[in-house]
């Protein structure tokens, strides 16, 4: 355990120092939030979100961008002295290099998905469109890339079950590869949606993938473990300086990515039961957007005055960092009754 936690706390360090050089970066390439109203998913301005975030307007966008590339690299640099001094690479599945390449390939994938929607927002490529990609090409992209992991989910790591605590174990073949393609574009529109408020996305995501490490090291999963601490350590460092007021903002580069592969580590641990219940919060959040989006479209009226529910909270009066900080409270308490879940017989 010792060498995960020395991970967690190399990955602390290399963020903390490259953080602010990034930060300069960004500014100096005008990587910052436009100076323009936001526009929902049917092309309408949102004075609510607006009045409540126009002081936000050209905080730096991008803190994904190093997040992922600083996580591959320590994540491979460690894996490269796994095998340098011969300590083996245990996995949950007949291939850990599978397990490697389904990691990998979602963090990856779904952050320059989020990097080129950062682009499109920022630099306006595309106005007469929503803000950055339409909704529907988004999504589009969204599952091919779910359904390509979940393809490899099925085939190379042979997961075809479900184990729901209490009930047992249920197979459900080729129906693994909608279930698991949903879950994964799920959790990153509820990422992405919760990423409203100075810290809290990345805050219960620190939280949540806590959790998942506390499951994956009691399984003696090297792999996935040594993932969730290169990429926890980078978390941290990332939360100092995305707290309220932020100086830096995830962006769609790091929320997609980090939802999807959020999802993907939950799967590969085998508690798709126990995913929505330590991500409850993103569950939360997603849903009222959902709930919103359809009576908007199916009976042309808003259900609740504002979606998602921290930004209804701000409606109510409530101050950024007071939502902030229950909502993190609340993810916790979800994280410790997931884990209960993800161990129950």
């Amino acid at each position: 355990m010792s060498v995960y936690l020395f991970i967690v706390f190399i990955s602390f360090i290399l963020n903390f120092i490259l953080i602010i050089p990034f930060i300069n970066f960004l500014y100096k390439k005008k990587f910052q939030r436009v100076e323009q109203q936001t526009k929902d998913a049917f092309n309408k301005p949102t004075p609510i979100f607006d009045k409540f975030h126009q002081h936000k307007k050209g905080t730096p966008v991008g803190g994904g961008i190093l997040l992922l590339t600083t996580t591959v690299f320590i994540f491979f640099t460690f894996l490269f002295l796994f095998f340098l001094f011969s300590k083996k690479i245990i996995a949950n599945y007949p291939s850990a290099i599978a397990e490697i390449k389904i990691l990998l390939f979602t963090f990856l994938s779904f952050g320059f998905l989020g990097i080129y929607d950062d682009l499109n927002k920022i630099f306006l490529w595309q106005k007469d469109q929503f803000f950055g990609l339409r909704l529907r090409h988004k999504l589009i992209i969204e599952v091919f890339l779910a359904l390509i992991i979940s393809y490899w989910l099925l085939i190379d790591l042979k997961i075809d079950i479900i184990h729901i605590p209490f009930l047992g174990v249920f197979e459900i073949s080729w129906s693994y590869v909608l279930f698991s393609t949903f879950v994964i574009v799920a959790f990153a529109n509820a990422v992405n949606i919760t990423d409203g408020l100075d810290g809290l996305a990345s805050g219960i995501l620190l939280f949540a993938l806590s959790s998942f490490w506390v499951v994956s090291r009691s399984i003696l999963d090297v792999p996935t473990s040594l993932f969730i601490a290169a990429w926890l350590g980078g978390l941290i460092a990332f939360l100092y300086f995305n707290i309220y007021p932020a100086r830096i903002f995830l962006g769609d580069a790091g929320a997609l990515s980090f939802g999807a592969t959020f999802a993907v580590i939950g799967l590969i641990l085998g508690k798709a039961f126990a995913l929505p219940i330590i991500g409850g919060v993103f569950v939360i959040e997603i849903v009222s957007s959902l709930i919103q989006l359809l009576g908007k479209k199916f009976l042309g009226r808003k259900v609740f005055p504002v979606a998602p529910i921290h930004l209804w909270l701000q409606l109510k009066g409530w101050e950024e960092p007071k939502i902030v900080m229950r909502l993190w409270i609340i993810a916790i308490l979800f994280s410790i009754f997931g884990l209960m879940v993800a161990f129950g017989k």
